[in-house]
Order: C-alpha cells, then sequence, then structure tokens
C-alpha cells in the first residue's frame, strides 16, 4: 500500500490549495515562480472544478488542466490531484434534484454554495465517478501527479427520501430484523414499535425527545454513507495509479465522521486545522488534533489545511501576529506532520471566501504575510531530510470514540452544561501543559505500548472496550478514567448499577447513587482542589487505597476519587492546575516523564526521532536549559547547555 513518504521522498510536502481556474493563465506564471522562491513543492489542485471540468452534462475541458499540470512540473511542483465532487455544477442539481440533501425539517439545500449533495443519491454516485473515472484516465501517468485528494471535508447529511430507503438497508444489515431494532432501539418506550421496516425512517423533525438510539445509527449510517461516497472514488483513482497514495481532509474533531474507521480506508490521513490566533490555549488545541491526527495514521501525516493569516468565519477574524504562522507549522512538524499546506495559494478577489488569508495575500508578494511563508518554506528545507518518516514516541494513550460521543451527545441528559470535546480538551491540556505526550487511541486498540491509559469520558463502552480497560490495567498498566464513563453500551442502554459493574469493580465503587451535574459558575469543593462541571455521589466499597473526598454539600466526605491499585476514577472535572498535577504525578509513578525537564512557562518540548522540538509560545524571549551539546538545524548553530527562543521562537536541536 503506498504511503505518504512514497509523496514526500525525504522531504516536507509544502504548499497547499491552488485554485488556478480563479485567475488569467498569465497570472500563473507569476505564481510559479513565486512558489519557487518560497519553496513550494507541491500544490492541491481541482478541489472545486467540477464546474470547470464539465461545464455541461457529460462535456469534457481538461485543456486547461493540462497546460497547468505542465506548467508546474516544468517547476519541479508536485500536484495532489483533487476530484471535485464535493461541490458539483449548477446543471447537476437543476436537472437531479434527487442528488441534492435533505435537512431534518424537509427544506432542500440547494446549490449555491458547496457540499451540496446527497451521499445517498445513486445519480450523484454516478456523476462522481463519471467525472472521477476520466479524470483518472487522463492524468494516471502525468509525472506531476503524485497523490489523490478525494472530495473535500466530507460534512453533508442527508434526511430525504433516499437516504431514508438506504437507512432502511443499513439497519436491515446491522440487525437482521425487526425484533432486533425494536429490542436495540427500546421502541417499547412511548409505543414506538416498528411492524414494518417502510415505517422506519431518519430521525427527521419531531414533536419532542427522538428516540437516541435511533439519533445514535442515524449518526453511524451517516459517516458510512460518506465513507460509501469517499471510497468508491478511491477504488477508481487507484485502478489507474496503484503506486500513488489515496487522502481525503477530516475536520478536527467534526462530530459527522467516525475517523478511526474512515483512517483505515486512506494510504495517507490528512486533516485541516484553524486554531483562532485570539485563543490563548490555541497551541494545545493544535496539539490535540495533531495527536489525534498522528495515531489515526500511526505515523507520520498531513497537514493538509491552515490559514497563513486570518480566517472568514468567525464573529472577529483576526490575523496571525508575527512569527504565529510559522510557530504553529513547526509545531505540527513536530508531533508528526510530512507535509504542511494552506488553504490557499493565492487569496481570492471573488466569493464566499476572499477575505480568507491565503500564502499570497492581497497585499502581494511584499506582504508579511508571503514573507513569512517564504522563511517558513526555507526552514522546511532545513529540517525535512532529518524528519520527513520519523516517529514520535508516547508512553500515554487518550481514549477517544466517536459512538460514545454521539451516543452521550444527545438531548434529554443530566446536564447540558457542558459538552464532550470540552472535556477531551481539558484532560488533553492537562497533559501538555505537563510537558507529555499523548496518542490517541480507540478504546478497543491494542494498549500494550502504552504505560498510561487516559479516559477523559467514553459514555458508552462495548464489552469489549471494558475488557480492553480491565487487561489493560491487568498487566500492569495504570488506567485513570473521568466521570461518566461506562455508562451504557452500544445500543445507548443504560448499564445496571449507572457503571459497568466490572468497571465498579476494578475502582472500588460498591454504588453509585446519583449524578450530580454543576451548574456553569458552580464547583464542588473537594480536598486540595475544586471540581466543575460534574460531581457524583459514589459510594465506595472499602478496597480502594486512597481516595480524595468531597468537602462540604450533599456529597460531604464521599469520594471525589478514588485509587484502586493502578485503576484511578475522578468523579469530576478538577481545576485545570489540579488536573495537571493529578495527571503529571500518576504519569510519573507509572514511569512516564516528559521530553525534557524544568521548561519555562509556555514552552513546548516534543521529541520526533532523534530531533528535540522546543517551541516558544509566548511573546517574550526564554532561556531553554538543554543539557549537552547540540546542533539547532534552523541556525545550523552549535548549541550547549542552553539556548534562547524569541518571540514564538522555534529551536530543532539534533544530537
Amino acid at each position: 500500500m503506498p504511503r505518504l513518504g512514497d509523496a514526500t521522498r525525504g522531504r516536507i510536502l509544502y504548499g497547499g490549495d491552488y485554485n488556478p481556474e480563479q485567475w488569467p493563465e498569465e497570472t500563473w506564471h507569476e505564481d510559479v515562480r513565486l512558489m519557487r522562491a518560497a519553496g513550494v513543492n507541491s500544490v492541491t489542485v481541482g478541489v472545486f472544478s467540477w464546474a470547470k471540468l464539465e461545464p455541461r452534462p457529460g462535456q469534457r475541458d481538461f485543456a486547461w488542466l493540462d497546460r497547468l499540470m505542465d506548467l508546474v512540473h516544468e517547476h519541479g511542483i508536485g500536484v495532489v490531484l483533487a476530484t471535485p465532487t464535493a461541490s458539483p455544477p449548477p446543471w447537476l442539481g437543476h436537472l437531479h434534484p434527487d442528488t441534492l440533501p435533505v435537512d431534518q425539517d424537509g427544506r432542500t439545500e440547494w446549490w449555491g454554495g458547496r457540499q451540496h449533495f446527497s451521499h445517498s443519491s445513486a445519480t450523484y454516485r454516478r456523476h462522481a465517478a463519471a467525472i472521477t473515472e476520466d479524470l483518472a484516465a487522463r492524468y494516471a501517468g502525468h509525472p506531476a501527479l503524485t497523490m489523490w485528494h478525494i472530495n473535500n471535508e466530507y460534512c453533508t447529511y442527508d434526511y430525504g427520501d433516499e437516504a431514508a430507503a438506504r437507512f432502511r438497508r443499513w439497519l436491515g444489515n446491522r440487525y437482521g430484523t425487526l425484533d432486533a431494532l425494536n429490542t436495540a432501539w427500546g421502541t417499547a418506550f412511548w409505543s414506538q414499535g416498528y411492524g414494518d421496516w417502510d415505517e422506519v425512517m431518519p430521525p427527521r423533525h419531531a414533536h419532542y425527545l427522538k428516540n437516541p438510539t435511533q439519533v445514535l445509527d442515524f449518526r453511524r449510517f451517516t459517516s458510512d454513507m460518506l465513507l460509501e461516497c469517499y471510497t468508491a472514488e478511491r477504488d477508481i483513482v487507484r485502478r489507474h495509479t496503484p503506486d500513488l497514495p489515496v487522502t481525503t481532509n477530516f475536520m478536527p474533531l467534526w462530530s459527522g465522521q467516525d475517523a478511526w474507521r474512515w483512517a483505515e480506508e486512506e494510504d495517507v490521513v490528512s486533516v485541516d486545522l484553524y486554531p483562532d490566533p485570539r485563543d490563548p490555549l490555541g497551541a494545545q488545541h493544535g496539539a490535540l488534533v495533531q495527536d489525534m491526527t498522528r495515531s489515526q495514521a500511526r505515523g507520520p501525516w498531513m497537514l493538509m489545511e491552515q490559514a497563513a493569516g486570518a480566517v472568514n468565519w468567525r464573529g472577529a477574524n483576526h490575523p496571525k501576529p508575527r512569527g504565529l504562522n510559522r510557530l504553529w507549522s513547526l509545531q505540527a512538524v513536530a508531533r508528526g506532520a510530512d507535509a504542511v499546506c494552506y488553504f490557499q495559494w493565492r487569496q481570492s478577489r471573488q466569493g464566499a471566501e476572499k477575505f480568507h488569508s491565503a500564502m499570497v495575500g492581497h497585499a502581494g508578494e511584499q506582504g508579511r504575510t508571503h514573507q513569512e511563508v517564504r522563511q517558513l518554506g526555507a526552514d522546511l528545507a532545513k529540517i525535512g531530510p532529518h524528519t520527513a518518516g520519523t516517529h514520535v514516541g508516547a508512553g500515554i494513550a487518550v481514549l477517544h470514540d466517536w459512538h460514545s460521543w454521539w451516543a452521550g451527545d444527545q438531548d434529554g441528559r443530566p446536564s447540558t452544561r457542558f459538552d464532550y470535546p470540552d472535556v477531551l480538551h481539558a484532560w488533553h491540556r492537562a497533559l501538555w501543559e505537563a510537558h507529555l505526550t499523548t496518542d490517541f487511541a480507540h478504546p478497543e486498540h491494542d494498549l500494550t505500548p502504552y504505560r498510561v491509559v487516559v479516559v477523559p469520558q467514553l459514555y458508552a463502552l462495548t464489552d469489549a472496550a471494558i475488557d480492553n480497560l480491565l487487561a489493560h490495567v491487568r498487566r500492569g498498566g495504570t488506567l485513570v478514567c473521568g466521570f461518566l464513563t461506562g455508562v451504557a453500551d452500544e445500543d445507548d442502554r443504560i448499564r445496571p448499577g449507572g457503571i459497568d459493574a466490572r468497571l465498579r469493580q476494578l475502582f472500588g465503587i460498591r454504588t453509585l447513587h446519583e449524578w450530580w451535574p454543576l451548574e456553569t459558575d458552580e464547583t464542588a469543593v473537594c480536598d486540595g482542589f475544586r471540581g466543575t462541571l460534574w460531581s457524583e455521589e459514589i459510594e465506595p466499597d472499602g478496597t480502594a487505597d486512597e481516595t480524595v473526598p468531597y468537602k462540604g454539600g450533599e456529597l460531604d466526605g464521599l469520594p471525589a476519587v478514588l485509587r484502586k491499585g493502578r485503576a484511578w476514577y475522578v468523579s469530576t472535572l478538577p481545576e485545570p492546575d489540579a488536573l495537571r498535577d493529578l495527571l503529571a504525578r500518576i504519569c510519573a509513578d507509572a514511569g512516564v516523564r516528559p521530553a525534557l525537564a524544568g521548561l519555562p512557562a509556555g514552552v513546548e518540548a516534543v521529541r520526533r526521532g532523534d530531533l528535540l522540538f522546543l517551541l516558544n509560545h509566548g511573546r517574550d524571549p526564554v532561556t531553554v536549559g538543554v543539557p549537552g551539546t547540540h546542533r539547532d538545524l534552523l541556525t545550523e548553530a552549535t548549541v550547549t547547555d542552553r539556548v534562547t527562543l524569541g518571540r514564538h521562537g522555534v529551536a530543532v536541536l539534533a544530537p
């Protein structure tokens, strides 16, 4: 199977989405000149070009793309060629309304934007396959072609009639019989029992709360239908170019895709990443996404999109301050990226994203953003031969599962004051601020490589997942679980006792009497810290080796935290410093240490292969102790025992 290394060839890919159809051809020659000056070696072409490639049904206009492919190849730039199926041309929706998605209120989503396709439409799939087939046949032998990019940011839901028919077939394959479906969905509640498959519908608009397992299965179905669209196009291009890798770009922590399953179908795992430059935790958000993407890829991965400056879809769209683009790009490399790319190369003058930044902005090549893009290109050329293909080691796994998220993220729960991504970020932030590098893993993955397994929250767990956690502890591993974990099974059926009995025994819990959610500004006082968001009325069974009690209130004296052997249960969300200190202590006891001790505040240290990346997320210069003698690949200077990092500065130290 081809991999990212087949496209990178021992270097870091650098470039971004290139939309030459928006510009006269004389601009193309200016573009390749600027690309060469910026160190660009890869461009993604054709993402939104369907109307240009097929202006009328069955017509093909490849001449412009022929010229573009030849031009960039002449200048030593490779092409990641996209199938254009994320944005069908207006004629497709006009002639075939069945290709348009329908929302849960029955409203059609029309053309004029993008992603206006029904993943379940046979007509859409037929036309998407046809343009993909012709594109792959034409460019399979072109020397510029290095990789395929299928569609773009798969993210559509569809509640229409054709989707409903496919949903019923999907359910039939999953359950076999209506009796099994009725059991899984708990349809004895509210007189929802189904006696005919034609009665089963997507969870369209309802008077009150919808059936939770119906909603859960519809999210599973949606992920699977989108995946079918991806694999259909992937298989076409693979048939023409079996030696070239294929990818599609994830949106980070988007709830509509089971990215663990999707990653298994990709040769290269890629992601789009847009932290807010005004967010003081923007770097931590980036680190979480990078760690998750690296874990899905099981090695090097591709940063398919980021912003060189401002985006255009926040309330106030701030540019990146001087040096931040370079810092966050090199952070991605530190955490395993072998490709650093942007949306997009040249900033659009028209259309919905004309205020979204680009590698060449409206200020042109003299603009600050483009000058920083050039500096980054030079940096990547220096470190690429030393980093490409190398791996990031981690002794900690954070467990994450989309199905558990889907099950827990519904109405009718004990609290709407928090959501799952917030909890996941809080726990990852604690580890990141403790300078502990983490992988992510599915709860049924092999956990033997890890000394510490962290479960921020997994509301729904399969029996296999629970057995996997128990086996990890039996092998001598450390397990730390957050609140509301192991409450339900894969059908969103509450397990007897409110927490699975095996987990209760593991943690030393006799009974979970009540869940006590907290208001937004409410805290639970514990011995040594305050808890937020949540608390639980737990009766211990007397076997715990260590407890931290609640102090005051209804839960006074009951355990907020329990430890039994190497298994920890945390029934609240400690405030950030407390959670960081707790996890740092647990990891140290398990033999997991930071990449570098004694780091100043705001400095991140990550080891990738033999290299040590030091990243200063602050605006003030800092000096970092680095015992021994090292060579900084970025400055080519030799440093002994200490290195100074300027504002948003980076050092990449080789032994």
